[in-house]
Parts: structure tokens; sequence; C-alpha cells
């Protein structure tokens, strides 16, 4: 793609410039997408899409312009250069000024990994592969209902700027989403899972989905014959799916540091503090396995591994250009935007809690009574980043008693400070969990992009836990 759009950067750059913008940068997007849904062994649908689209970003008198177009002619490209010129223009008098940390000029490529394009698979093989795993969800006495979805996406991104910064990205997504809906006496329970990577179509070959589609089905006649957990304040071991929505949600969030700067985060004011206990060290990275693969952000900047919390203390947030510059920090290459018609804000990338040396067996075995949460088939929650409240509700998770993991509880709802939870943290498993997920991300400012999370299971001393 680099060789293909290059030259039409250079003359977006160009006519930038010769406009008389300060600064500019240029990305271009391609994409193909793929998603299957089969619901009780019937297809559903079957939706296939591309586009290819262009933005430009310019500072003029201080002041940001961005356009975007679809149309890649050379008529229509200097008009989006011109827009984005005429927005900065009428900007300049009611905005503050605005100042970019500098970062170092780069060209580079990058691949994730890929060894077979999930678009040279038949759409027979991928409508057959769901309805199977339909067949054996659906065996499990007691599912009324099961679906499955497919995933694929192929992107191509290139970015240039007029600093020098040359950048290409072919990456890469396939993933599959399956639930079942199991009744006993009357009661409904629906069970989900997703295995998603930034991989080609060898993800599938590596999984018996079958038995992926019949053990969620499991799950949910079992969890449809449990009762909820009895309400109060326990000790908890928390396993790393769960974690890894929890810290990226409840605190990850306060640690972006456009809600730092507008006042929005709970973390103001408090870098070089002790912000959790010391087991815990918590970071952003780019190319973590297993999660979402991110080497560079929408604003050029590559992203590597940016520490957030040291061993309990807080020493960074996460930044963008500009916002780097105002909390006069590093750029951390979290500039990301959903597509290339949106402008890039800080988002996280791979957030995570780093494992400790802690097997589950002795995450547990102090426990006398509480509970073991369970980040399958979660259901969501609430955080309030400003105050650092969140609201959770697990998946189906277990009873702990006199150190052994018990019987399932269904329905079980978290809540607390993130940064109270963080300084009880008091011991922290030593296998991590990173996922991420094709068919949906994060949302902030009605923006949504992919990101991965995760962790180790971590044990804290005291967590609220109710029946939702």
């Amino acid at each position: 793609m680099s060789e293909r759009y290059e030259d039409l950067a250079k003359s977006v750059l160009e006519e930038a410039a010769r406009l008389g913008a300060e600064q500019a940068d240029v990305r271009i997007q391609a994409v193909r997408s793929e998603f299957v849904f089969v619901e009780n062994k019937v297809l559903r649908s079957y939706e296939s899409s591309e586009s290819l689209g262009l933005s430009v970003r310019v500072v003029v008198h201080g002041s940001w312009g961005l356009a975007s177009t679809t149309c890649l002619e050379k008529s229509a490209v200097r008009e989006a250069v011109e827009r984005a010129f005429k927005i900065a223009r009428s900007s300049a008098r009611r905005t503050k000024r605005v100042e970019l940390a500098e970062v170092e000029a780069v060209e580079r490529s990058f691949s994730s990994p890929c060894r077979v394009r999930p678009v040279d698979v038949p759409p027979e093989e991928k409508v057959e592969l769901l309805v199977d795993m339909n067949r054996e969800a659906l065996s499990v006495e007691g599912v009324k209902n099961a679906t499955a979805y497919l995933g694929a996406v192929e992107e191509c991104l290139y970015f240039a700027n007029t600093e020098g910064t040359r950048l290409s990205l072919d990456r890469t997504m396939t993933g599959i989403m399956y639930s079942s809906v199991a009744e006993h006496e009357g009661r409904m329970e629906r069970t989900w899972d997703d295995h998603s990577a930034c991989a080609g179509w060898e993800l599938v070959k590596e999984v018996d989905w079958a038995e992926e589609a019949r053990d969620i089905s499991l799950l949910a006649v079992e969890t449809a014959k449990t009762r909820s957990p009895k309400a109060g304040a326990y000790p908890v071991v928390v396993d790393g799916r769960l974690m890894g929505l929890l810290i990226h949600e409840a605190f990850g969030h306060a640690t972006e540091g456009d809600l730092v700067v507008s006042g929005d985060s709970v973390l103001r004011g408090r870098l070089g503090q002790m912000v959790a206990s010391e087991q815990v060290t918590i970071v952003d990275e780019g190319t973590a396995p297993g999660g979402m693969y991110v080497p560079f952000d929408d604003e050029g900047v590559l992203k590597g591994r940016t520490v957030v919390v040291e061993r309990g203390v807080l020493r960074s947030f996460l930044t963008s250009r500009e916002v780097a510059a105002k909390l006069s920090l590093p750029p951390t290459g979290n500039g990301r935007a959903q597509d290339f018609a949106n402008f890039p804000i800080v988002r996280q990338t791979n957030y995570y809690m780093e494992p400790g040396g802690y097997a589950l067996d002795e995450l547990v075995e102090d426990i006398k009574f509480g509970y073991f949460l369970k980040g399958r088939s979660r259901r969501g929650g609430e955080v309030n980043p400003g105050m650092g409240t969140f609201t959770f509700r697990a998946g189906p998770s277990h009873v702990i008693r006199n150190g052994e993991i018990c019987e399932l509880v269904r329905g079980v709802a978290m809540s607390g400070d993130i940064l109270e939870a963080l300084r009880l943290v008091e011991a922290v498993g030593r296998e991590v969990e990173l996922r991420t997920s094709v068919f949906g991300g994060c949302g902030k400012y009605d923006q949504t992009v992919r990101v991965g999370l995760g962790g180790p299971s971590v044990r804290i001393g005291r967590m609220v836990v109710g029946g939702a």
C-alpha cells in the first residue's frame, strides 16, 4: 500500500504547505470486512464491505483543521486540503494555539501475522463452520438457542506528515463469537465467549470450535441451575479476563491524558504517588501477544511499552502529541482515531497488569469464604473515571470456601472504588491472559477503537459483591 499511496500523500502535504499550513499530516485507509451470523443452524446474515478514504489534518495560525474524502481523484483530494485549511483558519480566533510535543521522524512498514487471508476461504466453508457450532451447542439438553458469529477485517493504513514521517501498516483480524441460552425451571440464562486475534484463517484452524460451542452450552445449563451470591464485602480472586476489564475501564480511562487535562480523572496531580499495592504494575503496550496490533498511532508516533504504574507508583499518563505538550510529558503513541475520517484522541492500546509469582491455588488457599470472579460471559457495567468508582457484572463465578474453589454462582455484581481495590491487591498470579475482539471495541467521544485488555488472576482483600 505504501508504494501505491506514497505519491498521493506527498501531493497532499505539498498542497497543504503551499496554502500556508504550519504543519500537516495525511492518513489513507483501506478496509475490507466480512461478518457472518448463524442462529439455530440458520444463516441469518452474510455481510461484506469495503471502504477507502483519506483525511488531511493541518495546523493554521495555531489551530486544527481536518477534512476527509472517500474519493481519491486529484480534484477531490485538493478540495479536502482546502476544506481543512479553511476550518483551521476560521477556528484560529476562537481556540487556544496548538502546541505539539516533538517526535523523531521515522520511516517504517509493519504487518501483523497472517498466514491465510480470510478472504481466500470459500463462503461455504465459513457458513458450515458456524452451522456445525450451532448443531453441537443445541445438542446439550436444556439449550434453547445458539448463535455463532464470524468476523474478519483486513486493514491497510498509510501515514505521512510534513516532518518527514512515513509509516504503513497491514493488519488482519479474525474472530469467532458464540453464545447459548439455556432454560431450567422457567429460568433463562445466556452465556457467551469470543476468540479473536490479529491473525488470519489459521486462527480458526487451531481451535476445536464444536467443543467450544458445547462447553459454552454446558456452562449456560449449569448457570441456569445456580443461585445468586450472598451480598456483602468479601475477599475475592478476580480472573485475568475480568481484571483486564476492570483496570481498562475503571483505571485505564483515568490515565488517559486528555481526561487528566480536563479534570475528569481521579488521578490528576498524582504522578509519582502510590496509587496501588506494590504488587501492581500496569503497562500499555502496542504489540503485546494476544492483543491488538498497534505499532504506531494515528499521529505517526511509534507505540512502544508505556509503564503506567510501577510497583504501585503512578509513573505516566497516556498522551497524544498535543496532550503531551500540555502535561509536559513525552508522547506515548496513544493518539488513536476510529477511522480516517475522525480526529485522533487519547486512547489505550493493550492495557494490562503484569504477572506476579502466584499460582491459582496459592491465590485462594488463605480465603475462608469469598468468591472467584470470572470474566467469561461478563455483562458489562458502569464507571466514573472522575470519581474512580465502578460497577461490573461478572460472568458465572464460584464460591471460595476454606481455600477451595466450590459451587457456581450466577448474576454476580462487583462494585467499589478502583484505587481502594488496587491498594487491597494482596497477590498477583503468574499467568497473563490478554485478549482483543474483532466484533467491537472501546467507546469514547463517539469513537470506537479496538483494544487489548487482560492480566493475571489477582487476590483482592475486600470487595463488595452482590447478586445482579
